[in-house]
C-alpha cells in the first residue's frame, strides 16, 4: 500500500520517505531529461548572443511591468476573443498543473506518494483545480485542431507553413492530450485503487471519479495503471521540454524576456547609425570632435561595422531573440497591408527565416534541424549549402519582399509577444541601400532629387512657390 512508508531517515520531512530502485531510475531519467535540455538552451542562447551588442538595461519598472501585462496577462491576445480564450485554458492549465509536476518530482526523488497532501484543503482544491483544468485542456486542444486541420484559418497557411511547421503544431496539441490521459489514468488507478482497500485518497478528483468505473477491479492492475500514468506523464513532460527548442512552442518559456527587452521607444522610431551621426555633426558643426575608432585589445583598429544588416551576426541580440520566441500564428501577416494585397512580404516568414539561418549557421535543436526538415522544406537534404554565403539577406529573404514593406508597424503591433519584424526589415533595407547602393529606382530617382533639389520633387528650389503665382491675393 502507498502510505506505508519509512520514514526514519528523513524524520524532519512532512511527509513519509521510501527508496526503491524507481527512484534511482526517476533520478537518471530525470537528470539526462534536465540536462539535455540545459545542453540545448547553452545552444540556442550562444545562437542569440552572435548579434550585436545592444544595451536593454534601465527602465525595470516599465520593463517588468509591460511583461505582466503582455507575457503573463496575455494583454495582446485578446484582441481576437476565440482564441484567446482557448489559449488562456491552455496557459492556466499549463501553470496550475505544473505544481502537480512538483509533487511528482518530490515523489520519484523521495519515494512519497502525494508529498504535498500534507497541505489539507488547500491541497483538494489545487488536485480539483488541476482536474478541472486537465478536461478543459483536452477540450481547447480539440478546438485548436479542429481551427488549424478543418477550418483551416488562413493564417495558418502560407508559403513559409512548410511540412515542419504543420507537423510540428498538430505534434504538440497530441502531447498535450496524452499528458492529460496520462494524468487521468494516474488518478483515476489511485483513486479506485484506495477505494478498493477502504482508504481515503487525500484530493478532490472530480473528473478522475467520473473514470474509475471504465478501470477493471483487480487491485494488481490498478496499481500498474497507476504506475504507468505516472511515469508516462513525467516522462512525457522531461520529452516535451526537450522537443521545445526544435518547435514554436519555445515561446512559452522565451515569451517573457523577450516581452521584457522589447522597444520603449514610440513604435516606428528607426535607429542612427552613429558614425553616420557623427559625420553629419562634424559638418554641421566644425568644432565637434568625432570620437576615436573602435581597437582591438591589441590596439589595432577594428573592422568597420557594416551599415545594416546582410546576415543574423548583423542583426542586433534582441532580434535574433525575436526569432526564438515566434509563435508562428501568423497574426502579424494577417494585418500586414503588403500581404494582404498580394505582395511577397510575410513579416512571420521573416522572422522565421532568421531563425533558420542561425541553426544553418550556427548550433542547430538537439533533435533536428527544422529548417532542413522534409522534402517540402526551402532545401533538401541531399544540397550542400555554403553557410557563410548563404546569407539572410537573398539567401532566404529578397530584396522584393524587402521593399514591400510600407513600414506601418501593424505586424509589431499585432504579435502577442511584442515581436519587431519591421526592425529587421528596415536593417536588411539599410544594408541594400547604405552597402550595395541597391534601392529601388524610384527611390534612387527621390535620392538624387533630394541631394539636387534639397526635396523629393525634380524641380529647382527657386520654382518651390510657382503654384502660388496665379492665387488671388486681396489688397491689405
Amino acid at each position: 500500500m502507498h502510505n506505508e512508508y519509512i520514514s526514519d531517515l528523513t524524520p524532519n520531512l512532512p511527509f513519509p520517505v521510501h527508496f526503491s530502485i524507481q527512484n534511482i531510475l526517476f533520478l537518471l531519467v530525470a537528470a539526462a531529461g534536465f540536462g539535455l535540455f540545459a545542453w540545448q538552451v547553452r545552444k540556442i542562447r550562444a545562437n542569440i548572443l552572435v548579434g550585436r551588442d545592444r544595451d536593454m538595461s534601465g527602465n525595470v519598472s516599465e520593463r517588468l511591468n509591460k511583461t505582466l501585462l503582455v507575457a503573463l496577462g496575455q494583454q495582446k491576445m485578446f484582441k481576437r476573443i476565440t482564441p484567446a480564450l482557448l489559449h488562456l485554458i491552455v496557459y492556466v492549465g499549463f501553470i496550475v498543473i505544473n505544481i502537480e509536476v512538483v509533487e511528482i518530482l518530490i515523489d520519484g526523488i523521495f519515494g512519497t506518494h502525494r508529498a504535498l497532501s500534507f497541505l489539507g484543503p488547500l491541497y483538494s482544491a489545487l488536485v480539483g483545480t488541476n482536474e478541472v483544468l486537465g478536461a478543459l485542456v483536452i477540450l481547447a486542444v480539440a478546438a485548436f485542431w479542429w481551427r488549424r486541420n478543418v477550418k483551416k484559418v488562413r493564417r495558418f497557411t502560407g508559403p513559409e507553413l512548410r511540412m515542419w511547421p504543420r507537423l510540428d503544431a498538430n505534434i504538440i496539441l497530441y502531447v498535450e492530450v496524452i499528458l492529460m490521459v496520462a494524468l487521468f489514468t494516474m488518478n483515476a488507478a489511485d483513486l479506485k485503487l484506495h477505494q478498493i482497500e477502504g482508504v481515503d485518497l487525500p484530493g478532490a478528483f472530480p473528473i478522475s471519479s467520473l473514470l474509475t468505473g471504465l478501470l477493471p477491479d483487480n487491485a494488481a492492475a490498478l496499481e500498474i495503471l497507476e504506475r504507468v500514468g505516472w511515469w508516462a506523464h513525467i516522462v512525457g513532460i522531461l520529452c516535451f521540454l526537450n522537443y521545445l527548442p526544435s518547435s514554436k512552442h519555445f515561446h512559452i518559456i522565451l515569451a517573457f524576456p523577450n516581452v521584457y527587452y522589447s522597444r520603449l521607444v514610440p513604435q516606428g522610431q528607426f535607429s542612427n547609425v552613429d558614425s553616420i551621426t557623427h559625420e553629419v555633426k562634424a559638418m554641421m558643426d566644425p568644432s565637434y570632435q568625432v570620437p576615436a575608432p573602435a581597437t582591438n585589445p591589441d590596439g589595432s583598429a577594428m573592422a568597420p561595422t557594416p551599415f545594416g544588416a546582410k546576415d543574423v551576426n548583423d542583426l542586433a541580440w534582441t532580434n535574433l531573440l525575436n526569432a526564438y520566441s515566434c509563435t508562428e500564428c501568423g497574426r502579424c501577416t494577417s494585418v500586414c497591408p503588403a500581404n494582404i494585397t498580394g505582395k511577397l512580404l510575410s513579416p512571420r516568414k521573416i522572422i522565421m527565416d532568421t531563425r533558420d539561418r542561425m541553426e544553418e549557421k550556427y548550433n542547430s535543436p538537439l533533435i533536428f534541424q527544422p529548417n532542413l526538415y522534409g522534402t517540402e522544406a526551402k532545401h533538401a537534404e541531399p544540397e550542400v549549402l555554403d553557410k557563410e554565403n548563404h546569407t539572410l539577406l537573398r539567401g532566404y529573404v529578397t530584396p522584393e519582399e524587402l521593399w514591400a514593406c510600407t513600414t506601418c508597424n501593424a505586424c509589431v503591433e499585432a504579435c502577442p509577444v511584442n515581436i519587431n519584424p519591421l526592425e529587421s526589415i528596415v536593417e536588411m533595407r539599410r544594408f541594400l541601400v547604405l552597402e550595395e547602393s541597391a534601392a529601388p529606382n524610384s527611390l534612387n530617382v527621390m535620392f538624387s532629387n533630394i541631394e539636387n533639389n534639397g526635396a523629393p520633387w525634380a524641380f529647382s528650389p527657386s520654382d518651390r512657390f510657382n503654384w502660388a503665382d496665379e492665387l488671388y491675393v486681396a489688397a491689405k
